[in-house]
């Protein structure tokens, strides 16, 4: 029994380890980047630098209609955000602001637009998000470089 416990602490140890965390870290930072990054793709024009597709104007409309916001509003801020966000979390740049934002507009989606996703989606984005407001963007970010940086 020695042994077994002997054995998980050592693999406790090293998987709560520096480089594990970072590089756990760094895949949660892509994993959420990417559900917004590729939200943020659908509302533009291929090939148009954030050209915004007009038809999402009438989508938000339509199919959106319980945002609080008018979509001439809701449009271009969703649409900069999902973009703007999503690449601060794989620099690890101001990953707890742009955790905190997404984390934002996730509890938007959540009780405006999709509120029976809680459970399937929603929640997976919620919990990702917490943590990298908690965590930061760990070892493998550009807010470690500054951290450092700034203590010299």
């Amino acid at each position: 029994m020695k042994r077994i416990i002997s054995f998980y602490d050592r693999a406790v140890a090293l998987a709560a380890g520096r480089i594990p965390e970072a590089m756990a870290l760094l895949l949660l930072r892509l994993a959420l980047a990417g559900v917004f990054w590729r939200s943020g793709q659908t509302k533009v024009v291929e090939g148009g630098l954030l050209q915004i597709d007009p038809a999402q104007y009438d989508l938000f409309a339509s199919e959106f209609s319980g945002l609080p916001l008018d979509p001439v509003i809701a449009v271009p801020l969703t649409t900069y955000a999902e973009h703007l966000f999503p690449i601060l979390l794989l620099l690890g740049l101001a990953t707890r602001l742009s955790a905190a934002a997404l984390l934002v507009m996730t509890l938007v989606i959540q009780i405006f637009v999709f509120p029976d996703a809680w459970w399937p989606v929603h929640s997976l984005w919620a919990a990702m998000a917490a943590i990298l407001i908690v965590r930061g963007g760990g070892l493998f970010s550009l807010d470690t470089i500054i951290a450092r940086l700034r203590r010299r």
